[in-house]
């Protein structure tokens, strides 16, 4: 089982802006150098809940890109791109280009889009967005695989486009999402799927169940597609016992070795890939992320 982390891009509690970059690509680092498998970033314009000042947040791509450079071994992931934000055939052609640059380390993570905010913000259709995600998902899968896909659809297309360089492998391409629709989408398109954010492993048992029966309606094996689960951790032993109840259902939370344990129970489940929301999300927190790790692949 692979464990890696989610960076953060969005607002600090603790400043009141989003992260310097330089705090962003000091976490990446670290998290290469520890060994931890995977470092993933999300994909967000703009916060802005109701009764709620908006929140700002650093454009995704961008930071992949230069996070592409500044690593070297660890493996680089979308969670997830919302293909709304940008041209279909264009994602493809920029996702082909960042697995070149980063020596084919990139996982093109992909999803709809959920915060209504900014997609008015900045101009951009909410409605039927999972008609345009699906429609994206066909020009930017084969594009990414085999490198040419010929679609017109009602709302995006992409007639004989070809990828010129065309892709040297192909591009590992994640879907999330839970509803029956998506899960449909992950069985016929996705090499891989995620669900999140969770705590214990036992929250998981119905996407886990849902994908099955979506492969299995295609004729598709489920293990053709890996499993990963963003999971959100908090290490008591750094931040001290949480104020706040902790649902187990969504959060770990506690010493290293519990963490340790409910990682081990993802492994046993058959999870092929954590992604970490974790807390603190520093060097320490990175460090007792990464004994965790160990503790839980041990035996």
């Amino acid at each position: 089982m692979h464990v890696g982390v989610i960076l953060l891009l969005g607002e600090d509690e603790a400043i009141g802006s989003p992260p310097p970059y330089e705090a962003i690509r000091t976490n990446a680092i670290a998290a290469e150098h520890i060994g931890l498998d995977s470092v993933w970033i999300y994909d967000h314009l703009l916060y802005h809940f109701e009764g709620k000042d908006p929140q700002g947040v650093w454009e995704g791509w961008t930071i992949a890109s230069a996070l592409a450079e500044a690593t070297e071994r660890v493996a680089l992931g979308t969670l997830v791109l919302c293909t709304a934000f940008r041209n279909p055939a264009v994602t493809a052609k920029m996702a082909i280009t960042l697995d070149e640059v980063s020596n084919h380390r990139l996982t093109l993570g992909i999803g709809a889009g959920w915060h209504p905010a900014e997609f008015e913000a900045f101009g951009l259709n909410f409605s039927h967005k999972v008609d345009q995600f699906e429609e994206a998902t066909k020009i930017i899968g084969p594009l990414v695989h085999e490198g040419v896909v010929d679609f017109t659809g009602d709302y995006v297309s992409a007639p004989n486009c070809i990828m010129l360089p065309k892709p040297t492998r192909r591009i590992p391409l994640l879907i999330a999402g839970k509803q029956p629709r998506m899960m449909r989408l992950v069985a016929q398109h996705a090499d891989a799927y995620n669900t999140c954010w969770w705590g214990d492993v036992s929250a998981t048992e119905t996407d886990r169940a849902n994908l099955t029966a979506a492969c299995e309606a295609i004729g598709r094996d489920v293990s053709e597609i890996e499993f990963t689960v963003g999971v959100v951790m908090r290490f008591d032993e750094l931040l001290g016992p949480s104020e706040e109840p902790v649902d187990p259902q969504k959060m770990l939370a506690g010493t290293v070795e519990q963490i340790a344990e409910g990682l081990r129970a993802y492994r046993m489940a058959g999870v092929d890939h954590i992604i970490a929301n974790i807390d603190p999300l520093n060097a320490e927190g990175i460090a007792a992320l990464a004994r965790a790790r160990e503790l839980a692949l041990a035996d």
